[in-house]
């Protein structure tokens, strides 16, 4: 499809992940021109975060989509667990959620993004336009009023009245904003591979099976996606050590068959992502707002990143949608936004940061090196732990709801 070399739209958002495309159909919804632009041709990339939670499901019901949405393939996970002293223990806890689906569903992302993508293509003010990388933005006297994206076709500028800059942690748009990150933490390293599940698996593995000695199992159906957490810089150390040493290292803390890892061939099934804690001092300039990961950068633990960029969305859906609408969009909105948003993202990372320093004090003690971290040890230890954890994972700490049109 060809491609304007300028086009105006009320908002642009920059990257179609959960939150920008949860934002886009949302608006879209409430009767604002859209456009959301996305680097890749399309959603196909492994290692995402494929969880959908309790609040999220709550955010279709409360769309008309659930049903639906519920047909696409997916598994459930009723708790989370993990191991420990030979027994596995329930870490959080669904069954009490005030809620409509009380359990993660384990869905791969690019189904997700599909589906959105098909209900806002419904709406004839939205357009989505892929592949299109942002290579700067348009400002002038201090506002933004735009970005400018390479497409196969070559440069394209999008004027609008706000840019949204939704493209993840390595977010182009609060680079090119001059928005200043602050880090929280030292970050560590994931590495993610896939291996198969097969019918004689422990089945007290449910969904996602927590830190397990630094180890996390998703059950994706007929695989596990299985995370390794090692610390920052070791990767190179690990291949340099060979292939078979990383298979007896992950096969040690790992409740599936040691042959199991053979299904690793070579470090090409391997995937580092690079954890990190961080979020912007200041969410947003006139015209310009983050939200998601490009907002707040948050660690694989519970899968609460995608959680919380559906609630963004949401909370900047219901604030946006009227003055976007009728062109009297102002900073105080943007600013409302934020506010909105900041108690549950730092209440979240403040969580995070404990677990992880919890776990550092651990490993220094060498009796211990090889067991839990403290916080599954305490909810071992008071079981109606798993609830309140259960609670802070499926709906977060301030669970946003789609406003009627």
């Amino acid at each position: 499809m060809d491609h304007p070399a300028e086009l105006t739209t009320g908002c642009v958002i920059a990257g179609a992940g959960p939150a920008g495309l949860m934002l886009g159909f949302l608006l879209a919804r409430a009767g604002v021109d859209v456009v959301v632009v996305e680097k890749h041709q399309d959603f196909l990339r492994d290692f995402r975060g494929d969880t959908i939670h309790p609040s999220t499901m709550e955010v279709m019901h409360e769309l008309g989509l659930i049903e639906e949405f519920l047909d696409l393939p997916h598994t459930k996970a009723m708790k989370l667990t993990a191991e420990m002293g030979g027994r596995n223990v329930t870490i959080a806890n669904f069954s009490r959620l005030p809620v409509r689906n009380r359990f993660i569903a384990f869905m791969p992302q690019w189904d997700f993004l599909n589906f959105l993508s098909r209900k806002a293509r419904e709406y004839p003010n939205f357009r989505l336009i892929m592949p299109a990388k942002v290579v700067d933005l348009v400002e002038d006297g201090g506002r933004v009023g735009g970005i400018r994206v390479e497409t196969s076709e070559g440069m394209h500028t999008i004027l609008s009245q706000l840019v949204i800059g939704a493209d993840g942690r390595n977010s182009i748009v609060r680079e090119k904003g001059r928005l200043e990150v602050e880090s929280l933490g030292v970050p560590s390293e994931v590495l993610w591979m896939k291996l198969s599940r097969q019918a004689e698996d422990p089945s007290e593995v449910m969904g996602h099976a927590g830190p397990r000695q630094g180890l996390v199992l998703i059950d994706g159906g007929d695989y596990w996606q299985c995370g390794y957490v090692v610390r920052r810089g070791t990767f190179a150390d690990i291949r340099a050590a060979g292939l078979e040493a990383f298979r007896r290292a992950v096969s040690d803390i790992s409740p599936l068959p040691a042959g199991r890892m053979n299904e690793v061939k070579s470090f090409d099934d391997v995937s580092l992502l690079t954890v990190r804690i961080d979020r912007l001092k200041r969410w947003w300039k006139p015209g310009l707002l983050c939200i998601g990961d490009a907002a707040h950068a948050m660690s694989p633990i519970g899968g609460v990143g995608v959680n919380l960029a559906i609630q963004d969305a949401v909370a900047a859906a219901n604030i946006l949608s009227r003055p976007l609408r009728e062109g009297q969009l102002t900073g105080a909105d943007l600013a409302a936004v934020e506010k909105r948003r900041t108690f549950p993202t730092k209440a979240t990372q403040k969580l995070q940061v404990m677990m992880r320093s919890s776990r550092r004090k651990d490993q220094e003690d060498a009796e211990r090196r090889r067991g839990p971290p403290a916080f599954i040890r305490g909810i071992a230890r008071w079981p109606v732990l798993a609830h309140l954890a259960g609670r802070l994972i499926g709906m977060g700490f301030r669970m946003e709801h789609v406003r009627p049109r």
